[in-house]
């Protein structure tokens, strides 16, 4: 496979590039017979819109999603889902001045390095435009998994740049252009105008949470729920670290308190982060992403255009200073996309699997 696919049953393709004429997905093996129009999957696209506030992109898209294949009078078909999504709002005319140099931190020395080829504009098929498709792909697999299990999903940002984010309450998240779950974001503001001034850019940290989790998710060894679904995200442009439940900090604690004890009614923690050997416990999935500072930024930086020859580079356009601001619908599509698979999957092999205990609350008070 040429790294465009992801999943096994539920399988998304994506395809486009950031200044071509459209981009969109293929989804094949999504369930026939779920109601499914285009209003299901565009409250998620105009949640990771781009030129929404001042903080990010001012790239005027409006993601209008199409439906183009494998839904009949209103419901799937079985059939492979084909959605659209056009291109309105290119300025490719800004990236002329990169066409010969590399950005630090971009993946313009790679592409060409791999495929003695690249576009440039916009940063082509690695542009974080391309996460489009995969919101409205996530956006279908929501739909089904809380129709199936009433599994939900929700994401916050935790830490922008230096200023860790304390959580207040997720009623705060859908209020503010940081998804941050707290009232008062004008330290957050004042930061992201600072950044813009200087021409420089910072990067973020990601929650994404998914609740009412079915139990039994998950293949071992290679197929593990938990490795999964670090693939997935770091497959998400600028992500270069992933965490599970308690993540990096389970370093420092003891077996004692790190494992979750069971009672009768229910986990006493969610250290394991909703995963034990590689299986859903039904417990909350819980998951954190660090994503890096923007690659594309108005600083001149030392580079070497495609001679070998010293050079420096100054990107001019439109782009934001934390991709990470607009990231939290796209960590929590990839997180529907993963458990959607691994339901399928479970599904096929042990749907007839009888439990040999009840299913525990997902942890004790709630």
């Amino acid at each position: 496979m040429s790294g465009n696919t992801l999943g096994t049953l539920f399988a998304v393709t994506n395809f486009g590039e950031s200044h071509g004429p459209a981009i969109g997905c293929v989804i094949d093996g999504c369930p026939p017979g779920m109601a499914l129009s285009e209003a299901d999957i565009q409250h998620d696209l105009d949640r990771r819109r781009p030129g929404t506030s001042r903080h990010v992109t001012q790239r005027q898209e409006p993601d209008q999603v199409q439906i183009l294949s494998g839904v009949y009078q209103g419901v799937t078909t079985g059939a492979p889902i084909a959605l659209l999504i056009q291109n309105t709002d290119q300025r490719s005319q800004d990236y002329g001045d990169i066409l010969q140099t590399f950005r630090p931190g971009h993946a313009d020395y790679t592409y060409l390095q791999k495929y003695g080829v690249r576009d440039p504009r916009g940063g082509g098929r690695s542009s974080a435009r391309l996460t489009a498709p995969t919101v409205a792909a996530g956006a279908v697999a929501k739909k089904w998994l809380l129709e199936k299990y009433g599994t939900t999903f929700k994401g916050c940002m935790t830490q922008l740049g230096e200023h860790a984010i304390g959580f207040e309450d997720w009623a705060h998240v859908p209020h503010n252009p940081f998804y941050a779950p707290l009232a008062d974001v004008s330290h957050l503001e004042s930061y992201m105008d600072s950044l813009r001034k200087a021409g420089d850019s910072c990067g973020a940290r990601i929650r994404v949470v998914a609740q009412h989790m079915p139990v039994g998710l998950g293949q071992p060894i290679y197929d593990r729920l938990d490795a999964d679904i670090a693939f997935a995200m770091m497959g998400l442009n600028a992500v270069k670290g992933v965490e599970i439940g308690a993540g990096f900090a389970s370093v420092a604690q003891l077996g004692s308190t790190h494992g979750d004890s069971l009672t009768p009614e229910g986990f006493i923690g969610n250290n394991a982060g909703g995963v034990l050997g590689g299986i859903s416990t039904g417990q909350d999935l819980d998951v954190s992403i660090a994503i890096k500072p923007t690659s594309s930024i108005m600083t001149a930086r030392d580079t070497i255009n495609s001679g070998g020859a010293a050079t420096q580079v100054q990107t001019k356009g439109r782009h934001d200073p934390c991709v990470g601001i607009r990231a939290t619908p796209i960590a929590e599509a990839l997180l529907a996309l993963v458990v959607m698979d691994h339901a399928l999957r479970h599904r096929a092999q042990c749907g007839d699997v009888v439990m040999p205990l009840s299913p525990i609350p997902a942890h004790r008070g709630g």
